[in-house]
């Protein structure tokens, strides 16, 4: 399989590679005039770019025409979880953007465990665990990772700018396959997983409020770590985005 690069520099049948990515390709991966690879615009549009030129910090393509990512789901799903501890927040971002998520939104709320530091510094290298699960699964858009969210208050002030909103609650809820059912024209969808601490009844009743739709997961308690990437992949598959 060829390998995959996300580059700005293309259009009218040209395209350019630079920085770590032509490094990578050139020196690496031996690139060499004439090898393909497939090139992404990271607005969902691969084109199959064959190398014209190597040059230091520098690798030149030719291209097709662009065509759309098979690699995209038809539904656009922002993640907001709970900030975890001990980096477990690193592996849920990586797993769900093989998953097919959008755009992850870390936050604080009043039961994490965690406490905010050095979170500038954090997001450059979660959103670099982000390209390379993206690039490693075939994704044809680049995931964002999102600043933490000091609060749940302002977690649910985000709530309208989703078709459906799914607060994923420990004390249960309506069922996820009911909800999908009720509204299959829904495309953009928020789902909201806690911390270690879970979710005080008091930001439970903030979610249902802001209109967010109360779920559970079944009659088993998950981890932090294992919520997120569960209603991730049940979402996908109810929407028939696994299939």
């Amino acid at each position: 399989m060829p390998h995959r690069y996300f580059t700005t520099e293309i259009g009218s049948g040209r395209a350019a590679l630079t920085g770590p990515d032509a490094h990578h390709l050139a020196d690496v991966m031996r690139g060499r005039v004439g090898d393909t690879v497939i090139l992404c615009d990271a607005n969902a549009v691969e084109y199959t770019g064959t190398i014209t030129s190597v040059q230091p910090g520098r690798v030149e393509f030719s291209v097709s025409e662009g065509y759309p990512s098979a690699a995209e789901p038809d539904v656009e799903v922002t993640l907001y979880v709970g900030y975890p501890k001990q980096g477990k927040l690193e592996d849920i971002i990586r797993h769900s953007v093989e998953l097919g998520v959008h755009r992850v939104v870390p936050f604080f709320s009043r039961y994490c465990v965690a406490a905010p530091k050095k979170e500038e510094a954090k997001r450059e290298r979660y959103a670099r665990i982000a390209v390379e699960a993206a690039k490693q699964c075939g994704r044809g858009i680049l995931p964002e990772v999102s600043l933490p969210l000091p609060d749940f208050a302002a977690v649910c002030g985000e709530g309208k700018d989703y078709d459906l909103t799914l607060f994923f609650y420990e004390c249960g809820g309506s069922p996820l396959r009911t909800l999908l059912t009720q509204d299959k024209g829904v495309r953009r969808i928020a789902l909201i997983t806690g911390s270690e601490g879970g979710f005080s009844p008091e930001e439970a009743e903030l979610a249902a409020r802001a209109g967010a739709k109360t779920v559970g997961l079944g009659p088993r308690i998950l981890r932090c770590e294992t919520a997120p990437l569960a209603a991730l992949a049940a979402v996908m598959t109810l929407t028939g985005n696994l299939e």
